[in-house]
């Protein structure tokens, strides 16, 4: 039992007068007034269909995809935003208020099975690899916090089928056994739940905003120290570049081609450490991540870089995909890899310039293609960029700066994620305790 269970189990909740064995391993004992039945025993099920995600329209009758389970709902359907033409909406399955539905795939075993109920007032239409249970017994509020819970996702989670895609079916749903107390007190519960979840969720909510702004404070910092220095009493001059603007006077500038030469250097034997190159991690080995893509049986002949070397994405260098690598390994043959003529840069210093807002939008600034998906940022935009930078003593004087103001930020964004954790078992804990009886809400004030 976690200290959030603990928590609970000692708090102001109250047990209820007498329990029994619901027969169910996942539900455990239950109040003696409640009953466990399969959901098929009172309700039936259905499959959606009829339309997809490019008959969306502007207007027409509100239509709710699997997706919008997954990223747009909670444990309830308020309001939709989403709608089909009336002559797509005649011919695909309609969906009625108090309806549950569950999506029928995803990606993990945790999120298979995720369901919703419908409190809309007006009918709707359901899009296909939706399950539809309609039922009158329960509360569908209280219906959809059970289906939500932890421990009953893991039943369902049992049961579903897939690898890279899970899916589950409505033959399985219909065996899940959930507890049923009376309908007032199921009513209680949902009420309770929704008052205690919304309070959660605006915390959990505050947390994020917080990390947010972290990492925007780190970025600042970093952004500023590494294009302007640490001393702001400096004598500035003009760059003679418009987008890098005024720099410290003592500063260079100079063009990548007299920093750098490209590199083309393949491996023999193809034995190095896999590389790839992310706008979030900058370049990273393989081992590290689990990323299945560019994976080939024989990798020699591929191309090679060292540690210190600049590799860049050329489709993504425009969201900031480069970095300076960490080791020697073999990268992909769509990045650019660059190697310093001279010891003009701190590995470190280097890639936050490089990866600076102030750079990305000279990325995006002079990368080709159609629209942004298709931007090339190639080896002579590299070359023929303006680099500002400072001496090698100082740059390494701006990294120890930056490093440990930083962890100061890091050590604050960890601890607020594992507030957030706690807030989320807590949130988890409470549905579980409340939907299966351990807790009797009606009497917490």
């Amino acid at each position: 039992m976690t200290n959030l269970s603990l928590k609970i189990k000692n708090s102001s909740f109250s047990k209820y007068p007498a329990y029994k064995d619901s027969g169910v391993d996942w539900i455990g004992k239950i109040p003696e007034e409640w009953e466990s039945q399969k959901l098929a025993s009172f309700g039936r099920f259905s499959k959606g269909g009829g339309f997809s995600k490019a008959d969306l329209s502007q207007e027409g009758v509100p239509a709710v995809l699997y997706g919008d389970i997954y990223t747009r709902y909670n444990i309830s359907i308020q309001s939709i935003d989403r709608f089909v033409p009336e002559k797509i909406a005649v011919n695909a399955i309609a969906g009625l208020p108090n309806d549950l539905l569950f999506t029928g795939s995803g990606e993990t075993l945790d999120e298979i099975g995720k369901c919703v109920d419908c409190a809309t007032s007006k009918p709707l239409v359901i899009g296909g690899d939706v399950i539809i249970f309609r039922q009158s017994l329960c509360n569908p509020r209280f219906l959809s916090y059970i289906q939500n819970s932890n421990r009953i996702a893991i039943e369902k989670a049992k049961s579903s089928k897939g690898e890279i895609v899970v899916h589950t079916y409505a033959s399985k749903l219909r065996e899940l056994r959930v507890p049923i107390p009376p309908k007032p007190e199921q009513t209680s519960i949902a009420n309770f739940l929704d008052e205690k979840t919304v309070k959660i969720d605006e915390a959990i909510r505050q947390k994020q905003r917080m990390i947010e702004l972290l990492h925007e404070r780190k970025q600042i910092i970093i952004q500023n120290a590494v294009t302007k220095g640490l001393d702001p009493n400096l004598p500035m001059k003009d760059s003679g570049i418009e987008w890098i603007g005024k720099i410290p006077a003592h500063w260079e500038v100079k063009r990548g081609k007299f920093l750098f030469f490209e590199s083309d250097e393949r491996s023999g034997t193809g034995d190095e450490e896999l590389l790839s190159v992310s706008h979030i991690s900058g370049v990273t080995p393989r081992s590290e991540k689990d990323v299945n893509m560019f994976l080939a049986e024989d990798y020699s002949g591929s191309k090679l870089c060292h540690a210190g070397d600049v590799v860049y994405n050329i489709m993504w260098a425009w969201m900031g995909a480069l970095g300076v690598s960490p080791c020697t390994g073999i990268v992909s043959p769509s990045y650019g890899v660059y190697r310093q003529r001279t010891e003009t840069f701190d590995d470190q210093y280097l890639e936050w310039l490089l990866q600076s807002l102030r750079f990305c939008e000279y990325y995006n600034k002079v990368s080709t293609g159609l629209h942004s998906s298709r931007l090339r940022f190639y080896s002579h935009m590299f070359m023929n960029m303006f680099i500002g930078f400072p001496p090698l003593k100082e740059q390494r004087i701006i990294v120890g700066f930056v490093t440990k103001n930083s962890e100061r930020i890091d050590s604050a964004i960890l601890e607020t994620e594992q507030q957030i954790e706690k807030l989320k078992e807590y949130r988890a804990t409470l549905i579980d305790s409340a939907v299966t009886g351990k807790i009797n809400v009606s009497s917490y004030e």
